[in-house]
């Protein structure tokens, strides 16, 4: 063996549980343990158990999981005694597009129609109530991660997120896009698609907070912050972005700007260059944008001057760019 060669990387695979490996009498003790193994511990019954059939295919995205749940009827429990067995705990986002179903959690029952979305926790209890069948698509979203796209997290469990308006739309489609079969070989980079899943979910989150009515002034002042720093982040390749621009956008006033982002202690200019740093970083990282000079790559997010932009990256990524693109 060469001594310098490098251990091997293993490569992402799909893993898949089915019921099809075992007799039927046993498909849903066997179900139950599979759901155990692959997601996190739950009790599950089913009216259905002398036909029972179920399969689950999961594959990691980047940070995230994504699982496929296809099957017969079912109820899952997260119960107290699963909580307390469990080595890790996670957000997961559901999304349903065959029937209809329900989510319950912290006394809060979400009745889902076919394409809604919901969030669990699974650090607390929660019911899923699968009535016609289970085929469900299953986002394994880490906490901290959730928890850095929303900031009310906790209260965002068992609401439903309305997939056929506004930016549940969106969500709902972005999300039923998404599989173990494509996690393996992304069209994009994974943390820009995950990116793009945090966006969409904190804007369809607080699109579903503001249809249940009316938020408390600090629940205002986060959906108002995050309102903000979309937008930001939407427009940030343009070249002189002001706060005053993004505030007209958003119809409010530039002071109701900066005291939403003062709230999140930080500022726009701080925000602005955040957004841009992420995305340059990306560009110098992918190969497939080698053809384009630094300037270029600077000029697209939103730099006017090439040697502003390199000091900024030297800043704020602690190198060049052609340092960057070169240690990628």
């Amino acid at each position: 063996m060469n001594g310098n060669a490098s251990p091997a990387i293993a490569a992402p695979v799909i893993h898949t549980w089915s019921t099809d490996a075992v007799p039927p009498p046993q498909r849903l003790d066997y179900w139950i343990g599979a759901v155990c193994e692959g997601f996190l511990e739950m009790d599950v019954t089913s009216p259905l158990a002398g036909s029972f059939g179920a399969t689950l295919e999961s594959a990691p995205l980047g940070a995230i999981g994504v699982n496929r749940v296809r099957g017969s009827a079912q109820d899952v429990y997260r119960t107290p005694r699963a909580i307390a067995h469990s080595r890790s705990n996670y957000y997961y986002l559901l999304c349903k597009t065959d029937s209809p179903w329900v989510a319950v959690q912290d006394n809060r029952s979400a009745r889902m129609l076919p394409g809604d979305l919901v969030l669990v926790d699974s650090r607390r209890c929660y019911e899923l109530h699968l009535l016609q069948s289970a085929d469900t698509l299953s986002l394994e979203l880490p906490t901290a991660w959730v928890e850095s796209w929303l900031p009310d997290a906790g209260d965002q469990v068992a609401r439903r997120i309305d997939g056929q308006s506004g930016w549940g739309c969106v969500l709902s489609g972005f999300a039923q896009q998404l599989s173990p079969q494509g996690a393996l070989k992304p069209p994009l980079p994974a943390a820009l698609l995950t990116d793009h899943l945090g966006g969409l979910l904190a804007l369809a989150a607080g699109t579903a907070a503001d249809a249940g009515g009316p938020a408390a002034s600090e629940g205002a002042r986060a959906a108002l912050r995050r309102r903000v720093l979309d937008a930001t982040r939407e427009r940030h390749a343009e070249p002189g972005l002001t706060a005053a621009s993004v505030a007209r956008g958003l119809g409010i006033s530039e002071r109701s700007l900066h005291r939403s982002l003062g709230d999140g202690a930080t500022t726009f200019a701080a925000a602005l260059t955040g957004f841009r740093m992420q995305v340059a970083r990306r560009m110098l990282g992918d190969p497939r944008f080698d053809r384009l000079g630094i300037a270029e790559i600077g000029f697209r997010v939103g730099f006017t001057d090439a040697s502003h932009f390199v000091r900024q990256c030297r800043r704020h990524l602690g190198l060049t760019p052609g340092t960057l693109r070169r240690q990628r």
